[in-house]
């Protein structure tokens, strides 16, 4: 098929590659525009999707939106059978939706219409779903309201956002090859009017542990923004990020949540504790407990 591909993070790069491998054409790659780079001054930085497409030698755009007259037009001209669309960032007007010959198609990580919206990885793994996966879509103007052609389904359970990431980009790549192979065989299906949910964008003040909550939701948390924006709590003016920890049973009455119960840093919480594992301190890399121990001392009775 003739493709229009959409998609700017990495988690949109696996289904490029495959599209490509399996002999589409594809025309153009649409990415959201360069963004400065790490401290301010620095370059200009293209997105994934954007550098990948690039080393492909495939043609991209990069507008800041696509309501204009002018980038419409642009879009149109590429003459395409499909848009694919993955985690592009962009709204797409009702006329872009319309252009392609089978509209556009979209990789959207849950199934739907469960988690709809910006974050549907972090918010699965929060609330502790058991299941998770990833859907193609038939969109339509709602918000991840179209019909869904495909899913494909995996377990949540011991998963970081990370690795959800990754997993569900490569199963989104490959269920996206499989439909284009058989549009016809993978028809439209209404979502189901119960069980909608919205994942709304994450806001980095979400990532700030509360010990009064239950180990269980703590090691979700933890779980859930990792690599980024990262669980933390902070000491002494310093903010420390714990990637990863075990929850651990403890006696009720053993401490108020939040207090340091060995000197291997075990964290009472509202019910259960948590030992993390590896953590981060600001501006350092990744480190385990007895590392950061080490240089930062956070000895038994502390409270965080």
């Amino acid at each position: 098929m003739r493709i229009v591909f959409m998609g700017t993070p990495e988690f949109a790069v696996p289904a490029l590659d495959a599209l490509v491998t399996a002999g589409h054409d594809v025309v153009a790659a649409y990415s959201q525009p360069p963004r400065p780079g790490g401290r301010r001054g620095r370059a200009l930085v293209p997105s994934s999707v954007q550098a990948r497409a690039e080393a492909l030698g495939i043609a991209v755009r990069t507008p800041v939106s696509l309501r204009g007259a002018e980038a419409q037009a642009e879009f149109a001209a590429w003459d395409a059978d499909v848009a694919v669309v993955a985690a592009y960032g962009l709204i797409l007007p009702q006329a872009v939706l319309d252009m392609p010959r089978y509209g556009c198609l979209n990789i959207h990580g849950s199934l739907l219409p469960r988690w709809r919206g910006a974050a549907p990885i972090h918010r699965a793994i929060l609330a502790g779903d058991a299941e998770t996966g990833v859907g193609i879509m038939q969109m339509e103007a709602g918000l991840d309201t179209g019909p869904v052609r495909a899913e494909a389904h995996t377990r949540c359970s011991g998963k970081t956002t990370g690795d959800l990431t990754r997993e569900l980009a490569d199963m989104g790549a490959a269920l996206m090859v499989s439909v284009l192979a058989d549009l016809d065989g993978h028809p439209p299906v209404p979502q189901p009017a119960e069980g909608v949910t919205y994942a709304a964008k994450i806001d980095k003040a979400e990532a700030r542990i509360d010990f009064t909550q239950s180990a269980e939701q703590i090691d979700r948390q933890i779980d859930a923004f990792h690599p980024a924006p990262g669980a933390f709590f902070e000491l002494s003016g310093e903010r420390i990020k714990i990637l990863r920890a075990d929850i651990e049973e403890i006696d009720p009455q053993a401490a108020a949540p939040g207090v340091v119960l060995d000197d291997r840093l075990l964290i009472a919480c509202g019910s259960g504790a948590i030992r993390p594992h590896r953590l981060q301190r600001a501006g350092r890399g990744e480190m385990g407990v007895d590392e950061l121990l080490h240089g930062f001392p956070i000895p038994r009775g502390t409270r965080l």
